[in-house]
C-alpha cells in the first residue's frame, strides 16, 4: 500500500514536549497554557489534550505554545497532550473542587479557626434573599446560617472568634452569634462591601464611595484614609505589621493594591491589574488576590519584590481566604471551591 503524499508520514513526526505548566492549578474552564517543543500545529491538525483523561478544547496550538481549557468535570490528575508521533510526558495540573454553588458571594469567603466556610448569598441592592450567610464544612456541605440580613456582603472574624458582616444597603456591621443571629456592631458605614480585623482587634471596612473606616474596641469610629470609589467593592486584608492593603475596581485598566499605613499615610503598592477583587495575605507576605494580568484572569500572586504572576486560571473570581489546613478557598460569583496551592495564610490571631 502506497502513502498519500497529501497525508503526514507520523513516524516522521518529532516528538511533543510538555516543559512548563502555566499556571499550574486552574478553576473548572479555565485557561491553561503549556510550554514546550513540537506542540503543533502539524499536517494533521491540532494536538489532543486531555486532562485526567478528560478531553479539552484547544484554544491556541503553536510549536512552542499550547493553550487550552480545562474540561468542566476534570480533576487534578495529569495533562496528557498527543499527536501521531506519540503522546508528551506527563505534567500534573491542580483542578479546583467546587464545594458549593448557588451562593453569591461580592468578596472574599471567611474560613474559622475550626475550618468551616463561611460566604454570602447576597443578591441585589435592597432586595432581601431567603439565605444571608450559608455555613460549608470542608467536605463540601452547605448549610444556612443567617437569614434576614440584607445585602450581606463583607465578611471577618475577630480576634475572638466572632464573625462579622458589613450590608452594603444599610451600612451596618453586624456582629454574628454562634447560633447565626446577628446584632448591629455600628452603623453608618456607608456602602459597607470589605471588612478585616488586625491583631489590636480594629475592624476595618471599606466604604465603596471613597471611605476606609477604622472602629477601635470601644466602636469608636475614625475615618482611617480615602480612596477613589469603586465601582463594586472595597476589598481588605491586613498584614503582621498593621498595614491594611485595600483593592476596589474602578473604570481603569491599571489598578493598585493599596497600602494604607497604621498612621494613615497611602500609596500604591502594586500597580498593573485589570478588576482587582478579593485578597489574602501568605505568611511570607506575598498577596494572593482575584484579578485580571495580562489579560489572563484568575489567582494573582504578587510578592513584597512587585513579582507579580498567575497562580489559578479561571473566570470570575471575587475572593480568596486560606484556611488552618493551608488549602485555598476560591469565590466566584455564585460558588466556592478549593485548592491546595501548598500556602500557609497569614494568621494574626
Amino acid at each position: 500500500m502506497f502513502r498519500s503524499s497529501s497525508q503526514p508520514d507520523s513516524a516522521s513526526l518529532p516528538m511533543p514536549r510538555v516543559d512548563e505548566v502555566v499556571p499550574a492549578a486552574a478553576l473548572p474552564l479555565g485557561e491553561v497554557e503549556l510550554t514546550g517543543v513540537f506542540l503543533g500545529p502539524h499536517e494533521y491538525g491540532l494536538p489532543a489534550v486531555f486532562v485526567d483523561g478528560d478531553r479539552s478544547h484547544v484554544l491556541m496550538s503553536r510549536p512552542t505554545r499550547l493553550a487550552f481549557r480545562v474540561p468542566g468535570s476534570a480533576s487534578t490528575g495529569m495533562i496528557e497532550v498527543r499527536t501521531p508521533a506519540g503522546a508528551a510526558n506527563a505534567s500534573a495540573v491542580r483542578v479546583a473542587r467546587k464545594l458549593t454553588d448557588g451562593l453569591h458571594p461580592v468578596t472574599n469567603p471567611a474560613v474559622s479557626r475550626s475550618g468551616m466556610i463561611y460566604a454570602t448569598i447576597s443578591g441585589p441592592r435592597g432586595k432581601q434573599t431567603p439565605v444571608s450567610v450559608v455555613r460549608i464544612s470542608a467536605d463540601g456541605r452547605s448549610t444556612p446560617f443567617v437569614t434576614g440580613l440584607l445585602n450581606a456582603t463583607g465578611l471577618a472574624f475577630s480576634p475572638a472568634g466572632d464573625l462579622y458582616v458589613t450590608s452594603r444597603a444599610e451600612g451596618n456591621v453586624y456582629k454574628v452569634d454562634p447560633a447565626g443571629g446577628f446584632t448591629v456592631y455600628v452603623g453608618g458605614m456607608g456602602v459597607a462591601t470589605g471588612a478585616a480585623f488586625d491583631a489590636e482587634g480594629n475592624l476595618f471596612v471599606g466604604d465603596r464611595s471613597g471611605t476606609i473606616f477604622k472602629i477601635n474596641r470601644e466602636r469608636q469610629i475614625f475615618v482611617h484614609a480615602t480612596l477613589e470609589p469603586s465601582i463594586s467593592a472595597y476589598h481588605l486584608a491586613v498584614n503582621a505589621q498593621g498595614t491594611l492593603f485595600v483593592t476596589g475596581p474602578t473604570l481603569s485598566s491599571n489598578e493598585a493594591i493599596w497600602a494604607i499605613e497604621p498612621n494613615g499615610d497611602t500609596r500604591a503598592w502594586y500597580r498593573g491589574l485589570g478588576r482587582p477583587q478579593g485578597l489574602a495575605i501568605a505568611r511570607e507576605g506575598d498577596i494572593y488576590l482575584a484579578a485580571c494580568l495580562h489579560g489572563r484572569h484568575g489567582l494573582v500572586r504578587v510578592t513584597p519584590r512587585g513579582e507579580a504572576s498567575l497562580v489559578v486560571a479561571g473566570d470570575n473570581l471575587v475572593g480568596v481566604a486560606f484556611s488552618p489546613l493551608g488549602i485555598a478557598v476560591l469565590a466566584t460569583s455564585e460558588a466556592i471551591y478549593d485548592v491546595n496551592l501548598g500556602v500557609e495564610g497569614l494568621s494574626l490571631f
